[in-house]
């Protein structure tokens, strides 16, 4: 049955050049712009319980993926580091390098930027505050400008319906390189218009970056825990450039997700690992759905990512505009329980069609927890417990082991 159309949200083109795209959103699907927030709330956990990147944090179980990865994906993936660690080092100087050209006094520079991120290829651009609340513990003294610069890069649609795959990490990983290099370029470019700009890696995120997202106007988060942008949902990779230069921020916008993503569910119920909740919860001062981590990693670790929940979102699939207007004609979502949205196929497993999915018996989800450290002296209380005392040898290498993680820090492999 066709529904009122509450409002409808008018977008600039998938690429530079396309005509403006025009998405109705639903009476009934419309809620707030953005995402429900607390801002106390989201200010009690910046101060009580600080957020902090996963390559710190998690950095056990991201060591351990490299030992289960198939020789095919640990081969890929070692080549991507080596290409990539140039761009993540590169961008971690970018707050120092001082502008080579001259600054038009009181001229804004918000549409001379955008449309320089758009002729770079940057599919969805958007202005809003680099908010603290949302930098990582280790990136607070990085950050050193007011003004975020929010891109987004559409990675290739059809690899990515492969997931979950090796073809698809080319997509995945391949982003990230190309991405990278185009954040530095736009760096590049503002500096010639007379500013600072400082790259923050789309590998070696300075924080949270999907809440500064939805508050630039670029999409809502969607029930796989991801931001669903108009042109591509969640097959996009992000960055964000920080600046001193004068620009006007976006507003956040409602699509119509936070209310679709209830009633859609397909990724909540595709998950293989069981990993996404059916309904929101208020998790450090938001509302949203909560990704079980610990049920999420074991999968991508060892089925190539994994991804599902991008592949049958369909708003990745086809498209926000097509997906809102069918709702609104008809009251369903586009393609739900269908095999052309709904189907994957896990190496090894078989096929899984809508309503089905892989087992795993509960071994499968014991994975190492917390920072290195703290896997290191988890370890060595299960040798204690079985071993006894170890021997002086033994306790001289934990020693050892436990000074190199300690010397390290925050040296670690980038996000995946």
């Amino acid at each position: 049955m066709p529904k009122e159309v509450h409002h409808v949200v008018t977008r600039p083109g998938r690429r530079h050049g396309d005509p403006e795209v025009e998405i109705p959103v639903a009476e009934d699907l419309a809620t707030v712009p953005g995402a429900p927030v607390r801002q106390e709330d989201v200010s009690f956990y910046t101060r009580v319980y600080p957020l902090e990147t996963q390559n710190i944090e998690k950095a056990a179980d991201r060591d351990w993926v490299w030992t289960v990865y198939t020789p095919d994906v640990l081969e890929y993936r070692e080549r991507h580091d080596e290409l990539n660690q140039p761009l993540v080092d590169a961008a971690l100087v970018t707050g120092d390098i001082e502008p080579t050209g001259d600054a038009e006094p009181g001229k804004d520079m918000t549409d001379a930027i955008r449309l320089k991120a758009r002729e770079l290829g940057f599919n969805e651009v958007g202005f809003t505050r680099f908010d603290h609340h949302y930098a990582y513990s280790s990136k607070k003294t990085w950050v050193k400008y007011e003004h975020a610069i929010c891109v987004a890069l559409e990675q290739d649609y059809l690899q990515t319906q492969t997931l979950p795959s090796l073809e698809a990490e080319f997509a995945h990983f391949g982003t990230y390189e190309i991405e990278g290099a185009l954040a530095l370029d736009l760096a590049d470019h503002i500096r010639t218009l007379g500013y600072r700009a400082q790259v923050h890696s789309p590998n070696d995120n300075s924080g949270a970056y999907i809440p500064m997202f939805i508050n630039a106007g670029l999409g809502q988060l969607g029930a796989n825990g991801q931001l669903l942008s108009p042109h591509f949902g969640s097959r996009a990779r992000l960055a964000i450039i920080t600046t001193d230069a004068p620009v006007s921020y976006d507003q956040p916008v409602d699509y119509g997700i936070n209310q679709f993503c209830k009633i859609c569910q397909v990724c909540v119920n595709r998950c293989p690992g069981r990993a996404l909740l059916k309904d929101r919860v208020w998790w450090r001062g938001a509302e949203k759905f909560k990704v079980i981590y610990e049920r999420c990693r074991p999968v991508m670790a060892r089925y190539e990512g994994c991804a599902v929940c991008i592949k049958v979102c369909p708003v990745q699939r086809y498209g926000m505009k097509p997906v809102m207007e069918h709702y609104v004609e008809t009251g369903e979502v586009l393609g739900k329980g269908t095999h052309n949205l709904e189907g994957y196929t896990i190496r090894d497993k078989g096929y899984f069609g809508p309503g089905e999915l892989p087992r795993f018996n509960r071994q499968f989800f014991e994975i190492p927890h917390g920072r290195r450290e703290e896997w290191l002296f988890e370890q060595f209380k299960e040798k204690l417990s079985e071993e006894g005392v170890p021997a002086y040898e033994d306790l001289v290498g934990f020693a050892t082991d436990l000074k190199t993680i300690l010397d390290e820090g925050d040296s670690t492999r980038g996000d995946e």
